[in-house]
């Protein structure tokens, strides 16, 4: 008789337990303001566009030396090459200046910006290379302002509270400028390439190119190539620092074929076909400096800045700074020699 109310009881208990059913809550939609690319393809190659954007705020630096003889166009050739008036503008010494008694160095430094991209070039210039009558190891203070630029730099790395960006004032390329002769190269040209080869990336490059004619510079061209190569003179892209089969591929192709690069630099413009022109005006006609015809220039121009720039400052940095470093750290028992200044830093730091 008492089952009846139990089971009642029973079924109204399971019932309060029992949750009731309620609506999903609505998913709120995306907002249209957050950055599509926030919430897209994520993966590890994401990483080119995050360096790209933290090196185009820091910028470049890219250091320029020009050596040669006065006269055979240094200022205009780089003056070309950036399409802007980088080097110190100079065509033959004035009256009033006298020639310099030995190699003076001029560092030029400019901030070029295209397309975002910030580049801190400096053009090194040597005025009165190979001028004198007595050019008697002329390149000394050239070899010793390279060695000087990388005594800075390692001086800076090794200092205890050291900067978080080390400026960096080492010469990435030199470019070393051959008179036309259209004989040989002079026995200067030969020392300096093969000091100074050891110290810096040297890229030879044929001044003037227009006084020859084409079977000249090219008998001239393979002349200097095999000069270089008896006399044991490494240029840049040297042989040995070819990364792999495709680097060695296209390197060995400009080693064989371009180098040295025979150039004409001009910074005026002429009407040609109704196109403007740089170019160097003759009696018989104009010469086009950007014409692969005509001259080099574009070839100089695209291996210096389009393909192998980064290459030059690694190659700088990781075989002809390491290079001195490790001499001038193994000489010195581990780090530069204490000076009474260096140690007042290091006790300030401190």
């Amino acid at each position: 008789p008492y089952a009846g109310p139990v089971e009642s009881k029973n079924e109204a208990a399971m019932s309060e337990l029992v949750p009731e059913s309620r609506q999903k809550p609505v998913v709120p939609m995306k907002p249209m303001g957050i950055n599509a690319n926030l919430l897209g393809y994520i993966g590890i190659d994401t990483i080119i566009e995050q360096m790209r954007k933290k090196t185009m705020k820091t910028g470049f630096d890219f250091n320029i030396m020009v050596v040669g003889q006065s006269g055979l166009g240094k200022s205009t050739l780089v003056n070309t090459l950036f399409k802007s008036q980088v080097s110190r503008k100079s065509s033959g010494w004035n009256r009033e200046e006298k020639i310099p008694k030995t190699v003076e160095i001029k560092a030029i430094g400019h901030v070029i910006e295209e397309g975002g991209v910030k580049m801190k070039l400096t053009v090194i210039d040597t005025p009165g290379f190979g001028d004198q009558i007595n050019n008697e190891n002329c390149w000394e203070p050239i070899e010793k302002y390279i060695n000087e630029q990388y005594e800075k730099f390692l001086k800076e790395e090794v200092n205890i509270a050291r900067k978080k960006r080390i400026p960096d004032t080492r010469v990435h390329c030199c470019l070393y400028f051959i008179s036309p002769t259209g004989h040989s190269l002079r026995p200067l040209d030969l020392e300096f390439m093969k000091h100074l080869s050891k110290v810096v990336n040297i890229i030879p490059v044929i001044a003037k190119a227009d006084t020859m004619t084409l079977e000249e510079k090219t008998e001239f061209k393979q002349r200097v190539r095999k000069e270089l190569e008896v006399n044991g003179i490494e240029f840049y892209p040297q042989k040995e620092f070819d990364e792999d089969l495709e680097d060695k591929t296209e390197n060995d192709k400009i080693r064989q074929e371009s180098m040295p690069f025979a150039v004409v630099g001009s910074d005026k413009e002429y009407q040609v076909n109704g196109k403007r022109v740089l170019g160097r005006k003759t009696p018989w006609g104009i010469i086009e400096v950007e014409n692969l015809t005509h001259c080099e220039f574009a070839l100089l121009r695209d291996f210096v800045i389009r393909t192998h720039l980064q290459d030059l400052k690694e190659v700088t940095h990781n075989i002809h700074y390491e290079t001195y470093r490790a001499k001038r750290l193994n000489d010195n028992g581990g780090l530069p020699p204490m000076t009474v200044e260096t140690e007042e830093n290091h006790e300030s730091n401190l």
